[in-house]
């Protein structure tokens, strides 16, 4: 079965060019040029990921965002936001919504499909019925579900991928660096403090009913998993 892109893009030529892109590489692409449409297949049709326009009529790019990611059956689904905005508290306000990466207009059709690749390899997992322990932390990787003492924890692609990572190495200490590696790839570039974003993100879910963090932030060198803080 084919993968199910979701673009919800408002510019007609540059979404010829998208859908005519990823086509070529054997994706399912449907165009949504409306935000409210948009949106409603997102919810309704759970597509696999979601290329998200920032600047749409009517509705905003970051505001769908916002919903796709309080809504049960698309909390899940990995956002790449296409936007024109440049700077850097734009593309922290668009990771802060709930957006796992973020492409600044024009791109290549090229660094386009590499950053759609390395979203697609992180949430599916290499090993069926592999499953993770640490500090009261239960996670099932094939199935993608979390708990901490016994209770659900949501997450989105991009934290679920960080987590499994340090529990795999747990009380190691890794760098920015070394993290945006591991969980990226090595040939997409990342600002490293698209990390601190992600951790913060985090540390909320898994902190939630006065869990004590175990997350723990390394002065000049990373962030570890460590229950002995």
């Amino acid at each position: 079965m084919s993968t199910k892109i979701l673009l919800i893009e408002d510019d007609p030529s540059l979404t010829e060019l998208v859908k005519y892109n990823l086509e070529q590489e054997g994706y399912d692409v449907t165009v949504e040029m409306d935000g409210e449409e948009g949106l409603l297949y997102a919810q309704t049709q759970s597509p696999d990921l979601i290329l998200l326009d920032w600047m749409l009529p009517n509705l905003s790019g970051i505001e769908i965002c916002r919903r796709i990611r309080r809504h049960k059956s698309s909390q899940n689904i990995p956002v790449i936001m296409l936007t024109a905005r440049s700077e850097e508290n734009d593309r922290i306000r668009g990771l802060d919504t709930g957006a796992d990466d973020y492409i600044t207009k024009p791109f290549s059709p090229k660094e386009l499909l590499a950053r759609i690749k390395a979203i697609l390899r992180r949430i599916r997992p290499a090993l069926v019925g592999e499953s993770l322990e640490y500090a009261g932390i239960e996670m099932d990787i094939s199935s993608r579900k979390l708990e901490r003492d016994g209770n659900p924890i949501h997450l989105g692609p991009t934290e679920f991928n960080i987590l499994k990572f340090l529990m795999e190495n747990p009380q190691r200490v890794f760098s920015r660096e070394q993290l945006l590696d591991m969980v990226w790839g090595n040939d997409i570039y990342v600002e490293a403090r698209t990390i601190d974003v992600h951790i913060r993100r985090l540390r909320k879910a898994l902190n939630s009913n006065d869990k004590p963090n175990i997350i723990r932030t390394v002065r000049s060198a990373g962030y570890s998993l460590d229950q002995h803080l």
